[in-house]
């Protein structure tokens, strides 16, 4: 049996009661929940998380957001796509709930209340993936991975993480884990996106361009700047689309057909 830890960074304890804390497995006691409040970076918080969570404790650490809500079944769901993963890539470091595979495919599915919809197709095995969406990512306590503490901030981490396991001969895999992930509308990427863009532009030179869930890490940097200004070109459209996170997560859940994920395990 697969011990499974959930751990997330948090800034705000309202958000994380309303989505990930509400999720039955953690409300349950089924599955324990590690949160790093007020850290730094992405990186510090989720390698304090992994250090909480402790190698005796927990096989993989599931790193979510705070805005997160795993519906009914979701940990047994996690348990059968791990075998499924570990059957045919033994080796395998990294999967994830929302991932760009290799030909640059969107792979989810999971629901963005800042999208207004369910995002990304549904793998029918698991996928390799070049990055991944920060929303939740699971990580395999054997093999050793830590997040760069030199990343700066809260962005572009699920990529970086996804090309430590690459260079390390690791696999990084998507899977259907649906999930809620009850997120904020974002108008345009700010200079603390910029900066970790630039971090990776510098740190992955040799393996450039990796496309990730927001833009592509190219080496002129013109691929972030193309994405600015459609995202000011659509600004008033995507607020539109957009539902709020006033919403019960369970109710999204159920609405995505997603309210018992039981008989999908």
């Amino acid at each position: 049996m697969t011990r499974i830890a959930i751990a997330a960074a948090s800034h705000n304890p309202a958000i994380l009661k309303a989505n990930l804390a509400l999720s039955p497995c953690i409300a349950s006691g089924a599955v324990p929940l590690h949160v790093v409040e007020n850290a730094p970076s992405a990186a510090i918080a989720y390698n304090r998380a992994l250090d909480a969570a402790g190698p005796d404790a927990a096989d993989v650490v599931v790193l979510a957001h705070h805005d997160v809500f795993l519906p009914q079944g979701w940990e047994r769901l996690l348990a059968a796509r791990i075998a499924e993963v570990g059957a045919t890539h033994p080796n395998w470091a990294l999967i994830g709930a929302f991932g760009i595979g290799l030909d640059g495919a969107h792979l989810g599915p999971v629901w963005s209340s800042s999208l207004g919809m369910i995002v990304g197709r549904v793998p029918m095995h698991p996928v390799p993936v070049q990055g991944f969406d920060e929303l939740l990512i699971v990580l395999r306590r054997s093999s050793g991975l830590r997040f760069d503490e030199a990343l700066p901030g809260w962005h572009l981490y699920g990529t970086d993480i996804v090309q430590t396991a690459r260079a390390a001969g690791r696999g990084a895999f998507a899977v259907g884990l649906p999930c809620i992930h009850n997120d904020a509308y974002h108008e345009a990427l700010g200079a603390d996106f910029a900066e970790c863009y630039r971090f990776m532009q510098r740190k992955w030179s040799a393996v450039l361009p990796i496309r990730t869930p927001i833009t592509k890490i190219s080496r002129s940097g013109l691929h972030l700047l193309r994405d600015n200004w459609r995202n000011r070109k659509t600004a008033a459209f995507r607020a539109g689309v957009a539902i709020g996170t006033a919403e019960d997560p369970r109710m999204l859940a159920a609405r995505c057909g997603w309210a018992d994920l039981t008989a999908s395990a």
